[in-house]
This record gives structure tokens, C-alpha cells and sequence, in this order.
């Protein structure tokens, strides 16, 4: 047999399969990142419904934050409808939700008033939240004509988000996790939703940076800095421009 043959025979040998590694049945992370260990010992129950409208094209991120709230709160706390329109046939239950008196809307338009501020009799059953990046929050409301007639309701405090390995536009941004930990602690005056629902982003960010990912700032912050490699597009740039910095840019 010539070395010819024997280099073919070798580069015709299959490749071996990848091995798989095993996930989280909860998280659906890999096990040596799994954050399931730093989520509440007993599962929260707020006074109010958190209703994500969720962007098919969040649920393919790995790095998301909503399992963190489903996982954390009570089940029926959290739910979540997919879709880029709302409501359609497949969201059972949604357009009475949307409807309601009882829900508000978190979403930074000309109408919104600061989630502190609102009437101390208000009784909100249901906390709206698009989740999504902001170009894509902002497509799901102006293609869903409900919600834009929905009370909305911002948040007027200059957070800083812990979620540090991921670029957001501006300072002010959170993530989904972080969007709705703030509301119902201001809804609920209950610091109890911070100290304990924050802990698996933090563990999640820990894990990322031992396994080589940086932290990032924002891309205001770079632009202040001039460190942004990129050009700022005119959408974005209107955006950093403006003075409101609770915008909703979840992910």
C-alpha cells in the first residue's frame, strides 16, 4: 500500500462526535454554569402579574435574563407571550390582559409617568414589559395598536445595570431582569426583589468572565469617551441625545 492510499484511508475516517455537554434541566445552561443554585430558596410572589411580550428573536440568545424571572417567582407570576404583534389567536388570555384597568405598560413614551408617581390607590394586577432590544421593543409596540392605549409607566432613577458582559446603548439601560426587579421594588417598596433576584445575574456574569468574556460599558459611555469603534447611526443617536436615560433596551 502506497502513502497515498494510507493518507486517504486516514482522511476518509470519520470524525469523531462532539461531545455534548450536559444542560441544566431549569436553566438550560451548561451544569459547571448553571445559576440555578443562586435563585430564591422560596420563589417570590409579587402582588402583580409580570407579562413579557418577548421577541422570537430573544429566545434563541444564550444569555438571557427572563428564565431568571420565571424561575424566581412563583409559577403564574411571570408569563411570557412570543411574537412581533400582539394580541394574536395563539395568546390565549392576552387581549383581556391588555385591556385591562388593572395593567400598565413600562415603556418610556411621551405619555409615561414615573412608576414612583403613581396614584397611591392605583391597583396593577398586570406590569407589561417588551422584551427585547430596543429597536425591537419599539417595532412591538408601534405594530400593536393595544398597547399604545395602555397607562404607561417609566423608570425616572439613574440605574446603573450589573449586567456588565453585555454592551447597552445608553447608561440607564437594564436588562429584562433588571427592568422588572426595579418596578416592583418601587411597586411594592420590597428591597427583598433586589437582593435576591439580582443574584443569579451576578453568578451568570461570574461565570462569563471566568470563562474569558470582559466587561463591557455602554455605548454612550464610549461615545462620551470616544472609544466607540463604530459610527453611531442616526436612530441611536437621537436616542444618546435625549435626556431620559430609563429607555427599555432589554435582553
Amino acid at each position: 500500500m502506497s502513502n497515498e492510499d494510507v493518507w486517504d484511508d486516514f482522511v476518509n475516517l470519520p470524525a469523531d462526535p462532539p461531545e455534548m455537554r450536559q444542560l441544566c434541566f431549569s436553566c438550560e445552561r451548561p451544569h459547571n454554569v448553571c445559576w440555578c443554585n443562586y435563585l430564591p430558596e422560596t420563589r417570590l410572589k409579587p402582588n402583580c402579574k409580570i407579562v413579557l411580550l418577548q421577541h422570537p428573536a430573544e429566545e434563541k440568545r444564550s444569555l438571557r435574563t427572563a428564565p431568571m424571572l420565571t424561575l424566581g417567582l412563583t409559577e403564574g407570576s411571570c408569563v411570557i407571550y412570543k411574537g412581533k404583534k400582539f394580541p394574536t389567536k395563539k395568546h390565549v388570555g392576552l387581549w383581556d390582559i391588555l385591556s385591562s384597568k388593572h395593567s400598565v405598560l413600562l415603556y418610556l413614551s411621551e405619555k409615561a409617568i414615573d412608576i414612583a408617581h403613581l396614584p397611591k390607590e392605583t391597583e396593577i394586577h398586570n406590569l407589561i414589559i417588551l422584551d427585547g432590544t430596543w429597536p425591537q421593543a419599539k417595532a412591538i409596540y408601534n405594530n400593536t395598536q393595544l398597547l399604545q392605549s395602555m397607562t404607561h409607566v417609566k423608570l425616572m432613577h439613574n440605574y446603573e445595570s450589573q449586567y456588565i458582559i453585555r454592551s447597552q446603548p445608553t447608561d440607564g439601560c437594564l436588562s429584562t431582569l433588571e427592568t422588572a426587579v426595579e418596578a416592583l421594588t418601587i411597586l411594592e417598596n420590597d428591597n427583598s426583589y433586589k437582593n435576591m433576584l439580582l443574584k443569579p445575574l451576578h453568578a451568570l456574569c461570574d461565570f462569563q468572565l471566568q470563562h474569558g468574556a470582559v466587561t463591557h460599558q455602554s455605548k454612550e459611555f464610549k461615545k462620551r469617551n470616544q472609544t466607540y469603534p463604530k459610527l453611531i447611526g442616526r436612530r441611536l443617536r437621537q436616542y444618546l441625545d435625549n435626556d431620559s436615560c430609563s429607555e427599555l433596551v432589554n435582553t
